[in-house]
């Protein structure tokens, strides 16, 4: 019984490789996170300029991720140049700062068999392409809702997208990101079974842009 109960966790269990080759994967998650979440969570004590005041970050690009139908690669071996400081310092505007942007690429846009700028011009693209809920820019003061309202919102201002498509992540109790299941060719789909899981809390709470 143990034996089976440990081989049923490890069939459960997201399955990720480090270094596996550049390209070699089935589709993209684009993960919008939610700037104040992350600086209340760990922004702020790092004095990242992404979190001073006056930013107006709401939801950045945290990363577009190359995915498998279950797990994901990371840090794939890429005959492409590493990405610029030009290259990186120029995504700042939608990815917080140019030091994350520095990261998704060795994390996982080494893994899209793209060059930076091939990778980094992708992921403005797919950014730019999803319309991002207005209202929730406007609330003006910390609010507590339910995590799925944040998913309709996001459904609402984009047609194309189905409720499979898109997950909504929570973290200490807070909205953290809305992630979205894209094809090769940034056409929607649905998710994987291990990103599809939504966060369920009633009361998710959500910071206002500062």
């Amino acid at each position: 019984m143990k034996r089976l109960l440990a081989a049923l966790c490890l069939l459960a269990a997201p399955v990720f490789a480090d270094g596996e080759p550049a390209g070699a994967f089935d589709y993209y998650v684009l993960s919008l996170s939610w700037s104040p979440t992350w600086c209340a969570l760990d922004g702020d004590a790092r004095r990242s300029p992404q979190c001073e005041e006056g930013t107006g970050y709401g939801f950045v690009l945290h990363g577009l991720w190359p995915q498998f139908e279950r797990g994901w690669p990371a840090y794939c071996r890429t005959s492409h140049r590493e990405a610029t400081r030009t290259e990186t310092g120029a995504m700042a505007d939608i990815m917080g700062t140019s030091g994350s942007a520095w990261h998704q690429w060795k994390k996982h846009g080494r893994c899209s068999g793209l060059s930076a700028g091939d990778y980094f011009d992708l992921a403005r693209l797919a950014y730019d392409r999803v319309n991002r809920p207005a209202v929730l820019r406007e609330l003006g003061r910390e609010v507590t809702l339910p995590a799925s309202v944040v998913e309709e919102a996001v459904l609402e201002e984009n047609p194309a997208l189905e409720a499979d498509g898109v997950t909504v992540t929570c973290k200490a109790g807070r909205l953290q990101e809305v992630r979205i299941c894209l094809t090769r060719g940034l056409e929607p789909r649905r998710c994987g079974a291990d990103v599809i899981r939504d966060c369920s809390l009633p009361d998710a709470l959500l910071s206002p842009v500062r």
